[in-house]
């Protein structure tokens, strides 16, 4: 009873586990990766909106820099959301990194938005262009790790499995030694029966 009790014990432990494996897998990799796409999704907009406002000498137009303001606070809302993410150590590494280019992106932006048009298309050429590639890199690490740290997860989960069967496996053994065990008393006191009454009958 005791090993049987062990064994459930152990068993509702490990399934508890895969539980939270794929909880985590969902809340912390499955979501913020699309989050993380949707960050892509605003650097590419803003890139545009940058390029055809230099191409057609708009820069300084309040509805390009409404734009572009409009995509920074929706970039900024989706870091802050994914920051309340469970996040391993490279992951606040790589987070911190791309924090760091978003920033240096946007005060680039800024300048050229507040330049005239031929500095400003000097200035996207010279660092505007290699700012918004660094960043898109920053950010394609970070998917990066996502990845790699849902692969763990499921590593994680194989072993708790593994060991779930092995408990119901030493479970299923257990089960035929205490059946055997209950038939070869029964057969004993039934021969002990059997003895009793041929000495009674003597």
């Amino acid at each position: 009873m005791c090993c049987t009790l062990l064994i459930r014990f152990l068993e509702d432990k490990s399934v508890k586990k895969i539980n939270e494996s794929f909880i985590s897998m969902y809340n912390d990799r499955l979501v913020p990766a699309t989050d993380l796409y949707f960050i892509a999704e605003n650097l590419y907009h803003k890139s545009a909106i940058l390029q055809d406002a230099l191409a057609e000498n708009a820069v300084h137009q309040s509805v390009n820099i409404s734009k572009i303001n409009k995509h920074n606070r929706t970039i900024d809302s989706v870091i802050n959301k994914f920051e309340l993410t469970f996040l391993v150590k490279q992951e606040k590494g790589f987070l911190k990194d791309l924090k760091e280019a978003l920033s240096a992106q946007q005060e680039i932006e800024n300048r050229i938005l507040n330049l005239a048009i031929a500095d400003g298309k000097k200035v996207y050429e010279a660092i505007g262009r290699n700012a918004a590639g660094k960043t898109l890199d920053k950010l394609s690490a970070l998917i990066k790790i996502q990845s790699n740290v849902g692969d763990e997860l499921i590593k994680d989960s194989k072993i708790f499995v593994s060991g779930t069967k092995i408990y119901s496996t030493f479970q299923g053994i257990l089960a035929i030694i205490i059946g055997i065990m209950i038939v070869s008393i029964v057969s004993a006191s039934n021969a002990v029966k059997i003895q009793n009454d041929k000495f009674n009958l003597n």
